[in-house]
């Protein structure tokens, strides 16, 4: 597996070897030992999510106050251009945010860490997007991000107006947002 470091310490790229031949491909998409061993981090997945948009789907900026999740993020299907905004007060990046453009031709992957909201916009006709999380989903903990907020200043390749769910459409700003220590 090759890592790749982002301009976030601790948000990764992380790309499996795949082998191919005639018949197609295999890679693994998740090995416990491979993955602390080349990132250094050692965590315990409880869940997988799997999601399916369409392009110009604009999901996000999530994240968890209580139960903050790590997510191991990948597309099955697709291209999706895949956001991180750090949310740890005590981090020299905070309020910064990073990004990759994960597709299914290339099969890379992203590691975000506990501490960040996350995100992404659908660039493909459509997106099956499959991530793995260090803790359980808990809606009373849920928090959203305003996807727009100026003063994070994410640049999404758009066209036009994202589609957005009710909640995302109502995130909150920055400045007001809960965040971590």
């Amino acid at each position: 597996m090759k890592v790749i470091e982002t301009d976030i310490p601790g948000v990764l790229i992380l790309e499996p070897k795949v082998y191919r031949d005639s018949r197609g491909h295999f890679f693994e998409s998740y090995n416990r030992r491979t993955f602390r061993e080349a990132t250094g981090v050692d965590v315990e997945f409880v869940q997988d999510n799997e999601s399916l948009s369409s392009r110009n789907v604009l999901r996000g900026l999530h994240y968890q106050i209580r139960q903050p999740q790590g997510k191991l993020v990948r597309v099955v299907a697709g291209e999706i251009y895949d956001v991180a905004v750090d949310l740890r007060r005590s981090s020299p990046t905070f309020g910064k945010w990073t990004s990759a453009i994960l597709s299914s031709g290339v099969r890379p992957m992203i590691w975000i860490p506990q501490g960040f909201a996350h995100g992404f916009l659908v660039l493909s006709e459509q997106a099956i997007i499959i991530y793995k999380t260090t803790d359980y989903y808990a809606p009373e903990h849920e928090r959203t991000l305003a996807w727009n907020d100026r003063s994070v200043g994410v640049l999404w390749p758009l066209e036009g107006s994202p589609l957005l769910s009710d909640k995302d459409g109502r995130g909150t700003a920055f400045a007001e947002a809960e965040t971590f220590d």
